[in-house]
């Protein structure tokens, strides 16, 4: 599965983006889905995850209560709506994909796409 990330851009604190990740292919909906971030000088770390069918999502600590990952198999389509942005949430966004049905924080990915840049500055 091919995957390309966008609706990247800058923002001010308390602003708010909604990243999009659209996906080649008919097994989008066989995958379960995460959205990572990669801050400058820093590693790559997983901010949420799907499962194939919507049913189970989880967040990382840092974005818990202010970001939602969902997704539209019929569109073959990821999002990440980010509300109350940080400063610290400036990083190079990717979303990735997981062959099968589970949403995991943990295990790894199979596939990333090209990433798309978010700075919240004022």
């Amino acid at each position: 599965v091919q995957l390309q990330a966008y609706g990247g851009g800058t923002v001010q604190p308390g602003g708010s983006l909604r990243l999009s990740c659209s996906a080649s292919g008919r097994t989008f909906s066989s995958y379960a889905m995460g959205w990572f971030r990669q801050a400058p000088g820093k590693e790559r770390e997983i901010v949420a995850s799907i499962s194939y069918s919507s049913d189970t999502t989880y967040y990382s600590d840092s974005v818990k209560g202010r970001f939602t990952i969902s997704r539209d198999n019929a569109k073959n389509t990821l999002y990440l709506q980010m509300n109350s942005l940080k400063p610290e949430d400036t990083a190079v966004y990717y979303c990735a994909a997981r062959w099968g049905p589970v949403a995991t924080m943990t295990y790894p990915y199979d596939y990333f796409g090209q990433g798309t840049q978010v700075t919240v500055s004022s």
